[in-house]
């Protein structure tokens, strides 16, 4: 009886080592895409003065749980131009996320929170307008 025991044992080990070696295998996804920040200046006019890289800075595309209560990442905008466009990037395993901005002020956006899929080995989109606020 004890050999049956330990030969059970043994078999949900393996299955258990083995379901977890196959889940690690799985190649990360990612979530990107092009953030827009505006109006910077109360009146935007041609000769308006470049971003300050402070503007990208100070927020951050925030990467929760599909109940969007668990904070998984956060990642940086990165200033891609002398306007207000920035890119981001975030590598996660495949699954269901909330994918949100750190609201700095009165910052808005239509576009997000956003739920999105990530499988394995793909590339999920999501562009971000931010509305400052600033009128």
């Amino acid at each position: 009886m004890p050999r049956l025991k330990y030969a059970a044992i043994i078999l949900v080990l393996l299955l258990t080592l083995g379901a977890a070696v196959a889940c690690q295998q799985q190649p990360d996804g990612v979530v990107e895409g092009i953030v827009t920040i505006g109006p910077i200046f109360p009146v935007e006019r041609p000769d308006s003065p470049p971003v300050p890289p402070e503007v990208f800075a100070a927020r951050k595309i925030v990467i929760y749980d599909r109940s969007g209560k668990s904070l998984i990442k956060q990642t940086d905008i990165v200033q891609v131009d002398r306007e207000a466009r920035g890119r981001y990037r975030v590598e996660l395993r495949p699954g269901t996320y909330v994918v949100n901005i750190n609201r700095l002020g009165i910052d808005s956006s239509s576009d997000v929170p956003k739920t999105v899929t990530v499988a394995s080995g793909q590339r999920v989109e999501l562009n971000i307008d931010i509305d400052t606020g600033i009128r």
